[in-house]
């Protein structure tokens, strides 16, 4: 019964207007201030502030203080798999970020999800590192491959080390897009942090949406066989 109970707190924390547009706004991996969520929510800085903690306390987002300010994140990634989660829950076609409304075909082809991509880019790469057989299916999650763990080595991505992270090693997240899964966990993130120190993918400044560089577009040709 107390599962029950806290679930149902949970729930109803998440699905509150308001703080579901700040939790939505935080799903691009960026740490963001009190003032930038009540804008995005349409709040008084005293009633996002409310909010915040409500959050804070129910274990959904941390706090970072630097200088005067606070800084708001996820507490861990299991709240942004939670919030994609229930993005799949709503029609295709309905769901585009507030913020991206204008920009609603290129969010869509590709993104950040939290840390790791998403969009019709992310599922590609994820199609293409399964078909290579350098993932497979297991279960809800991907299993690295003998001939993967030689592939990530060589773009300097230890999967032992990232086996060691508390986080899920390569899980599973469905796109609510594509309606098909991306991977995500620490090689998620791994593999989109190294395509982003290559410079092969560019952030879209305040935004989820990411850019392929003219490099990027080579490269990944080259290292996919994807034309992107």
């Amino acid at each position: 019964m107390e599962k029950v109970s806290h679930f149902s707190t949970i729930a109803l924390l998440i699905g509150e207007p308001a703080r579901a547009t700040m939790l939505w706004k935080i799903l691009d991996g960026r740490m963001h201030t009190a003032t930038e969520l009540a804008i995005a929510a349409d709040l008084s800085a005293q009633n996002a502030s409310m909010h915040l903690g409500k959050l804070v306390k129910a274990g959904l987002l941390s706090v970072i203080k630097r200088g005067r300010l606070k800084y708001y994140q996820f507490a861990n990634p299991n709240v942004a798999y939670v919030m994609e989660a229930i993005a799949n829950l709503v029609p295709k076609d309905n769901l585009v970020p507030p913020d991206d409304m204008s920009d609603s075909g290129r969010i869509k082809y590709c993104r950040t999800c939290y840390d790791h991509l998403a969009g019709k880019v992310g599922v590609a790469i994820t199609d293409k590192l399964v078909s290579l057989k350098i993932i497979e299916a297991s279960g809800q999650d991907f299993a690295i491959t003998n001939s993967g763990m030689k592939w990530f080595d060589r773009l300097d991505i230890s999967i032992p080390e990232l086996r060691q992270s508390k986080r899920a090693l390569a899980r599973k997240c469905l796109d609510w897009s594509e309606k098909r899964p991306h991977i995500s966990g620490a090689v998620g993130a791994a593999l989109a942090n190294k395509l982003f120190d290559l410079k092969w993918l560019q952030r879209v400044k305040s935004s989820r949406i990411v850019s392929v560089t003219p490099l990027g577009q080579k490269k990944i040709y080259d290292l996919f066989g994807l034309m992107v």
